[in-house]
């Protein structure tokens, strides 16, 4: 097992990319190991992209290509504008909400901050933001947004552990909820001290004129969670609904999809999900090899003997998703963790669907951790301001995500709640 940690980290040092940096060294350490089989490795490539829930994946991604742009994200940024930008932080409300309700579209953290980045920051500095703040505040409201369903992380996660899908996205509204309203309070406290004006009051012709045009684009998250909660479909099949919806929506009411822009998004999820794929196979060899060495439970063993039970192991995991999720661009890093992290959770008596929301959770702020998260310089290329300057104005909103993931940690029915009440989950079953 030393052989292949050894293996992984000077292929990410000499820039192999991860999935194979992760595929390989998995192979080394089946090497280094007496009698181990390599056939093992095509085995366990094939058996972990084999999954009918994986299918999902290529649909959300496809339903995020064509939903983000084809004037979709500009008409949910609108609706935001005209209902919550009176408010004081006036533009910073607006790029925090108008995330919540993208983000419930894309499906992708990157999406996210790549659309709202791009029509928010421009808006925001026009209106006397800096630069800085624009950009902080936009890479604050994608890293919360990783919460609202439709995830990505939630199907791997799902498909990993088992834990229905349908219960994870339900379980992400209530922690993305709290995590709005916490950066919302925040951004306007903040604007208020920097003298930031709110935009006029906008008028009911106006919002009912604003809810009209996004209507066709707010019903898609309804059909998808509708279907999943009403058992028209699962999950996976939800996905399909969804990118078809999009390709609908988009090319005959909206008619901004072309067949060149079609034609785009088709091989742009193709390579996300050939990347993807290629890091779920890497990582599944090399979580049987952890599984072999028996490497959970000597980490399990270390926690016990580090003391504190379930409550310090909570908080070591909050601290190892941060620094991970930051290092390794969010996915990988989560499925390096999940074979380690998860039994160890599961000897604990960790429910694993609180824990798959507080994983999501930290790696969304990971994302856009300075000075290594892959997010954050999405939104430095927009913004056009330089690292230091972001990292200053991004602190105390990383510093409020972080405490509202301690709550979340430690106050499990928060988590619980809406899947409990939908009868999607039953904590303790």
């Amino acid at each position: 097992m030393t052989a292949s940690l050894v293996a992984f980290l000077a292929f990410i040092a000499l820039g192999v990319p991860i999935a194979f940096a992760l595929g390989t060294a998995a192979a080394v350490g089946l090497w280094m190991m007496e009698g181990a089989p390599l056939a093992i490795i095509a085995s366990r490539t094939f058996g972990a992209v084999d999954s009918f829930t994986l299918l999902a994946i290529p649909f959300f991604i496809l339903a995020g290509e064509l939903m983000e742009t084809g004037g979709i994200s500009q008409r949910l940024i609108g609706l935001a504008r005209v209902l919550v930008g009176h408010m004081h932080g006036g533009l910073g409300n607006v790029t925090i909400f108008g995330t919540v309700l993208f983000s419930g579209i894309s499906g992708s953290t990157q999406a996210d901050a790549a659309a709202v980045g791009a029509l928010m920051i421009p808006a925001m500095k026009r209106h006397g933001y800096g630069p800085a703040r624009a950009g902080a505040i936009v890479a604050a409201s994608a890293g919360m947004g990783i919460l609202v369903p439709p995830c990505l992380t939630m199907v791997v996660y799902g498909s990993i552990t088992n834990v229905s899908i349908g219960a994870l996205f339900a379980a992400g509204f209530l922690p993305a909820f709290f995590m709005a309203i916490a950066l919302a309070v925040q951004q306007m406290i903040s604007a208020r001290r920097a003298g930031l004006e709110p935009e006029p009051r906008a008028g009911w012709g106006q919002r009912a004129r604003a809810f009209y045009s996004a209507l066709w684009a707010l019903m898609m998250p309804v059909i998808i969670f509708g279907g999943i909660l009403g058992g028209v479909f699962t999950p996976t099949e939800a996905a399909v609904v969804a990118a078809v919806y999009a390709m609908l929506a988009g090319g005959l009411i909206y008619r901004e999809i072309t067949p060149a822009f079609l034609y785009r998004a088709l091989v742009r999820t193709g390579l996300v999900t050939g990347v993807v794929m290629l890091m779920i196979a890497g990582a599944n060899i090399l979580s049987w090899l952890m599984t072999v060495e028996r490497v959970p439970h000597a980490m399990a063993r270390l926690i016990q003997d580090f003391g504190g039970g379930q409550s310090a192991f909570l908080f070591l995991s909050v601290v190892a998703f941060l620094v991970l999720f930051a290092l390794l661009d969010g996915l990988p890093g989560m499925l390096m963790i999940t074979p380690v992290f998860v039994p160890l959770a599961q000897q604990l008596g960790v429910d694993l669907l609180h824990y798959g929301i507080l994983m999501t959770a930290v790696m969304g702020i990971a994302l856009f951790l300075p000075p290594f998260g892959v997010g954050l310089f999405i939104v430095l290329g927009i913004s056009g301001c330089s690292l230091r300057d972001m990292s200053r104005e991004l602190l105390p909103y990383i510093v409020t995500m972080l405490v509202v993931s301690l709550v979340i940690a430690y106050v499990p029915a928060i988590s619980f709640a809406v899947p409990e009440a939908l009868g999607l989950y039953r904590h303790g079953t």
